[in-house]
This record gives structure tokens, sequence and C-alpha cells, in this order.
């Protein structure tokens, strides 16, 4: 049986899922979707599927480390 290692796919994905993206940042999948609606984490809708670009998430954790610092 073959197995996948998710991190390495995760790592070269262009689009992630919901569920992706919130293994990135570590949060829960109701997080996530509560960042996506604050507008806190960017996300593209694709017919009826909602999609995080890979960048973003980076992105939003680097925000969160400076509102942190600046505290």
């Amino acid at each position: 049986m073959h197995t996948v290692d998710i991190a390495a796919v995760d790592s070269i994905l262009v689009l992630l899922a919901v569920e992706e993206a919130a293994r990135r940042l570590r949060i829960g999948r109701t997080t996530c979707y509560q960042r996506i609606r604050s507008g806190d984490l960017e996300s593209i809708d694709i017919g009826r599927l909602r999609r995080v670009p890979a960048d973003p998430p980076a992105a939003y954790r680097a925000r969160r480390r400076a509102a942190e610092r600046a505290a």
C-alpha cells in the first residue's frame, strides 16, 4: 500500500481547501471560516468550492505576529 505524506503534498499546492489552510495555521476549520468571513484570510470561490491561495496563510501568520509584538 502506498502512503502519502500530507505535509509534502500541502507544500506544493497553489490553492488550499479550507481544511488544508486550517491545518497549516494550526487552527480549527470553523475558526478558519471565521477568519475568511472577517477578511483576515483571503479566499476565492471556484464554483461551489472555497479555496485559500497557498501564500495567504503565511501572510496571516506574519500579520498576527506583528500585531502581538506591537501590543
